[in-house]
């Protein structure tokens, strides 16, 4: 499905945990923001637990599955632009100024962004602060909640009923 009520876009490159893919979804459709989906996937999408973690907010959700990075890449608008969120960003993603239009770009749980992608991003590739010593990592979904909703409060909630 695509539209253009999305201000924001969210990628997720490779997921491989349905919940979290729904969770995602679930958020997106809340925030009327587009999800991509870049294949491989871990799962398929008819997964029983990647539709319970989206409730029925699947047909309200803007999304495009893309078979490749390359694909997806290659069809970004260049006023567009790609922040990549990734640990050991060089920017926090506190310290980002978004714009509508934006791309979120998330990895694969358990092995993230390629460092290839990450590097040609250079100070769009953000990251979340935390104290490594405690939790290597966030859930994925939570993840993208907070940057989303950093770039949202940045374009001041626009359209919020």
């Amino acid at each position: 499905m695509t539209g253009g009520g999305c201000q924001l876009h969210v990628v997720l490159v490779e997921p491989e945990i349905p919940p979290n893919t729904g969770n995602v979804a679930r958020l997106c459709a809340a925030t009327r923001t587009h999800l991509h989906l870049v294949e491989p996937l871990g799962f398929e999408l008819s997964d029983k637990q990647l539709k319970r973690a989206g409730m029925d907010y699947w047909q309200h959700v803007e999304w495009s599955r893309w078979p490749s990075w390359s694909v997806f890449a290659a069809s970004v608008p260049e006023t567009s632009r790609l922040w990549v969120v990734e640990s050991d960003g060089p920017t926090r993603y506190s310290d980002a100024v978004f714009d509508k239009g934006d791309y979120l770009v998330f990895g694969r749980e358990t092995l993230g962004l390629p460092e290839q992608i990450c590097s040609e991003i250079g100070e769009r590739w953000l990251r979340i602060p935390m104290f490594k010593e405690q939790a290597r990592s966030l859930n994925l979904s939570n993840c993208v909640s907070l940057v989303l909703y950093e770039a949202l409060r940045q374009l001041d909630f626009e359209g919020e009923l």
